[in-house]
């Protein structure tokens, strides 16, 4: 890899390190090429990403982002995963390292917050955004579907009593 490729990549790097929501830090020593590819799946599935990076190029792609802190799990061999979404990184990854004892999980960061390990397992059990839109919009409809209904009942009220009154007349 040449000088241009370098400098190429460590823009690329400081830029999902800049716009992603989190990003989590991992070794993958020992995984078979089916078996990231199938975590490079499951990430793009659910909104995330996976990269491998040299350590020494994330290093420097990190220098003066909110997520700084991750700079000390860049150590062995280390794969990013990360997403815009605060939480779809987290739960691919805590999910593909509950099937695969060879991917390590050793910590990442939420914006400028430093996670450690158990901190990236509790940010994977959170609603996702898209979770969170859909429970916002489910109590935002509820009300209005139940004063709908509350507003249509009695003009449907008054039509049956108005159809009963009818056929007593008629009969």
């Amino acid at each position: 890899m040449d000088r241009a490729q370098k400098e190429k990549l460590v823009d690329e790097l400081g830029q999902i390190f800049e716009s992603s929501g989190v990003v989590v830090v991992a070794h993958y020593a020992g995984l078979t090429v089916a078996e990231m590819q199938d975590l490079r799946a499951r990430a793009r599935d659910n909104g995330s990403s996976v990269r491998v990076a040299k350590n020494r190029l994330a290093k420097i792609a990190l220098d003066g982002k909110p997520c700084a802190s991750i700079a000390d799990y860049l150590t062995g061999m280390t794969v990013l995963t990360f997403s815009e979404d605060p939480v779809a990184a987290a739960k691919v990854s805590e999910d593909f390292a509950k099937e695969n004892d060879k991917f390590v999980i050793l910590g990442g960061a939420m914006g400028e917050n430093a996670l450690d390990r158990a901190g990236v397992l509790a940010v994977s059990k959170m609603p996702s955004r898209d979770e969170l839109i859909a429970s916002i919009v489910g109590c935002i409809a509820a009300p209005a579907s139940n004063i709908a209904g509350a507003i249509g009942a009695p003009a449907s009220n008054i039509a049956s009593i108005l159809s009963t009154i009818e056929d007593k007349a008629a009969a």
